[in-house]
């Protein structure tokens, strides 16, 4: 069984191979933007957040399909690299003898820039 976002490259491969596709990646990005609009505009209707969501969740993977980037294989750098981040912020929070928690979000915010500057500088 696939996952969600293989699921949803799947349809798209299928839909385009009988012609429903953008023919240019303008269009891919306009649909991506209209949806975001769509799901800002939901306000705090649940379900119709629910819904936009999934619409750009499936737009996203639409996207990705355009720029020959696997959706799932995205998702899971894109975890690892939250992971390593998110361990740099720990780390330098407990350095400075500071706690997790929404009063220290300035500091947990620079440590997040400062470790984005790290894997920049390293790349």
């Amino acid at each position: 069984m696939l996952d969600a976002l293989s699921k949803a490259a799947q349809l798209q491969r299928q839909a385009a191979a009988k012609g429903f596709d953008w023919p240019e990646l303008d269009g891919v990005w306009a649909k991506v933007r209209e949806e975001l609009n769509e799901l800002e505009q939901a306000g705090d209707d649940t379900a119709a957040r629910y819904e936009e969501l999934g619409d750009l969740l499936f737009a996203i993977v639409n996207l990705a399909r355009h720029l020959k980037v696997e959706p799932t294989d995205a998702m899971i750098a894109a975890n690892a690299k939250f992971e390593r981040r998110f361990a740099y912020v720990e780390d330098a929070m407990a350095a400075a003898g500071k706690t997790l928690c929404a009063e220290n979000l300035a500091a947990m915010d620079a440590a997040w820039d400062q470790a984005k500057a790290e894997e920049r500088e390293r790349a």
